[in-house]
């Protein structure tokens, strides 16, 4: 297919991603070339999972047509189990009261004095127009939650008691009496909320809600709420916390013929310094864990699924999976899963390693396709770091593309046997490919508690009978909901989540069912046109300075490399002072004033020598030092500025010298 937004093709030959050979190369291999892919060119890995899903025109409208006839039918049951996507609906990202919100919930519960509390309740409701937001949701709860948002902000913005008005009196009496109140009645609205995200505190709690989704044939994955581990007792907390849950799962009452229910673990919430430059230190401490609760879980039959981390720690959660993958433990189970994020430019080469590991030792991997959590902080961090590239796409349709292109490899006969698919998403249109798609290959569905429920009621009454539905369900106290909370928000309620629309009539279900490789065909790009390359964010005349990433072991190996020749024994530096610009070697001076640098880490090994400035060489670079500034100060601005940027220029020429000398 040859459009004007696909680029042209690459001259070098390459093998179909569906290419077996693609997957069968030693681990190492394929390791090394995940690692290469870092930030592999967007255009042509688009053009490839295009050819490589291969639909033509019409087979494209068949699923539009289907897709647009699944987001009728979910509309008629308007009403049935929205919980999330009518909060999101009401209050969406687009409208100023659902940022107050948002930012609210994000702070309220981790700001550390009833002052503070008090002080932000005042400043992110008395400014909203929660009134236009009353009545206007089908839902009780949300409806709740507004009337007290409108009743705190009507009371926050009475007049001022220095006018005389007769509301000055109620105001000094919320001031003296009332925000105590207020601060109760908020806490209590946020706890209102969580709870619809949140499927129990407690594991218990939890259990018990889940035993009509049970009765179903469907289950659920339990997930501890909380966010990465700052100290040994946070890991020791978490590891107690996912042990109680898989005990619990364990016990729990499931009907014959339901899956059986797994426990999500972040490996980040383990280990106060999971990151690669304490991969050592990781690999010691954190897999006994890892393992420990894999033997839980194969006692309890729960399995466990190893959540998905940041781009930069993907290479390190893979070495973790492995050692725990291959553990005696482990072996002959089946139930040792992990997530693939398909928004990361690695997602298909992540595949192929996992592939070959099962082929290996035989048991099936069961892969969870998401398409990612942490884009923002991504794209973001790209951006600091001065990296030639972003390592995940920068268009939301090319997410999806290339999670069809994953789930395709997926569902071939390349993974038959090796790799369990287990779909999370709430695109209709993703969900419809996939059935398109999976010509009697069995897989797994995913959600969100609280979340997509009207769409997967209606999707399951007429897909085949051995499909189900697992329901990725938060459990734990209120207050560790918020940062869960705000990601599932910053995930979906924009404007152009999938999530947002689906049960807003007035996007018509065409619109909401068109392909992503359409979409991409109007395009003149394949890349966005909003998000500019890292080193361009301040416009074409200034580039930022060029970093690289030194958790990704092919550009860390790249640049030691370049750095390995400055390290060698034989090299030597010398350094001495500067005059009247004609540098003073040490070579040229008297044995006395010149002394041998030793490394810092290694003394015994001597790296050059330095002259030290005498006073003569002092005093006559004071001497000079007017007649300098003033020659630089006379030079035209564009001159010092273009000497300014030469120098930046050098620097990163010389950087692994640079690196080498610190």
């Amino acid at each position: 297919m040859t459009t004007s937004a696909l680029p042209p093709a690459d001259p070098a030959p390459r093998p179909s991603p569906l290419d077996a050979s693609q997957w069968q190369q030693p681990l190492d291999t394929l390791m090394t070339h995940l690692s290469r892919d870092y930030l592999a060119d967007e255009p042509h890995l688009i053009q490839q999972f295009i050819e490589m899903l291969g639909l033509e025109y019409s087979q494209r409208d068949r699923i539009d047509e289907a897709t647009a006839t699944l987001v009728k039918q979910v509309r008629e049951r308007a009403g049935r189990g929205r919980m999330v996507d009518t909060l999101l609906q009401q209050y969406s990202l687009s409208t100023h009261e659902g940022l107050q919100l948002m930012c609210l919930a994000e702070a309220l519960l981790r700001v550390p004095d009833r002052y503070t509390i008090d002080a932000l309740i005042k400043d992110k409701l008395s400014v909203a127009d929660w009134r236009a937001h009353l009545g206007k949701s089908p839902a009780w709860w949300v409806n709740a939650s507004t009337w007290s948002l409108l009743l705190t902000g009507r009371v926050l913005t009475l007049d001022d008691p220095t006018d005389g008005h007769p509301a000055n009196a109620l105001k000094t009496l919320v001031n003296r009496l009332g925000e105590p109140v207020i601060r109760k009645a908020m806490m209590a609205t946020m706890k209102l909320m969580g709870h619809q995200f949140v499927l129990g505190q407690t594991m218990k709690e939890a259990l018990h809600r889940s035993q009509q989704q049970f009765r179903q044939g469907n289950t659920y994955s339990y997930d501890m709420l909380g966010e990465a581990a700052l100290t040994q007792a946070d890991a020791e907390r978490y590891a107690n916390a996912y042990a109680e849950a898989i005990k619990a799962a364990g016990a729990a009452e499931v009907p014959p013929g339901t899956p059986i229910p797994s426990v999500s673990i972040k490996l980040s919430a383990l280990h106060p310094r999971y990151c690669v430059g304490q991969q050592q230190r990781v690999m010691d401490e954190l897999v006994p864990t890892v393992i420990s609760l894999v033997q839980q879980g194969r006692t309890h039959n729960v399995a466990i699924t190893i959540d998905a981390e940041e781009a930069a720690r993907l290479e390190l959660s893979l070495a973790v999976f492995e050692a725990v993958y291959t553990s005696p433990e482990a072996k002959g189970w089946g139930g040792l899963g992990l997530v693939v994020q398909a928004y990361s430019r690695r997602a298909l080469p992540t595949l192929y390693w996992l592939t070959q590991l099962s082929h290996q030792q035989g048991d099936v991997i069961p892969v969870r396709l998401v398409k990612g959590a942490y884009w923002d902080a991504e794209i973001k961090l790209a951006q600091q770091l001065g990296l030639d590239n972003y390592p995940v796409f920068t268009l939301k349709s090319n997410t999806d593309v290339s999670y069809l292109a994953c789930a395709r490899y997926l569902l071939s006969e390349n993974t038959e046997g090796l790799l369990f698919p287990q779909f999370a998403t709430h695109n209709a249109h993703t969900l419809t490919s996939l059935l398109n798609m999976a010509n009697g290959r069995a897989f797994e569905c995913q959600r969100l508690h609280g979340m997509g429920e009207a769409l997967y009621e209606t999707l399951l009454e007429s897909a085949p009978k051995e499909l189900y539905c697992r329901i990725y369900a938060p459990v734990g106290a209120h207050r560790d909901l918020l940062p869960y909370l705000v990601r599932r928000l910053l995930e979906n309620g924009a404007n152009s989540s999938f999530v947002h629309q689906l049960l807003d009539e007035r996007v018509p279900p065409e619109t909401l069912s068109r392909h992503p490789i359409s979409l991409l065909i109007q395009r003149d790009t394949l890349v966005s046109h909003r998000i500019v390359p890292p080193r361009a964010i301040f416009g074409p005349s200034r580039f930022t300075a060029q970093g690289f990433d030194m958790n990704i072991h092919a550009q860390y190996s790249s640049f030691a490399e370049a750095m390995a020749p400055f390290l060698d024994e034989a090299t030597q530096w010398q350094a001495g002072p500067l005059v009247a610009h004609d540098p003073l070697l040490p070579s040229e001076a008297s044995s006395g004033s010149v002394h041998q640098v030793t490394s810092l880490y290694d003394h015994r090994k001597v790296v050059g020598k330095v002259l030290w400035t005498d006073n003569a060489t002092a005093t006559a670079a004071i001497d000079t030092a007017e007649q300098a500034f003033s020659s630089w100060y006379m030079r035209p601005v564009e001159e010092r500025a273009a000497l300014l940027d030469r120098c930046g220029e050098t620097l990163e020429t010389h950087m692994p010298e640079l690196a080498a000398l610190c």
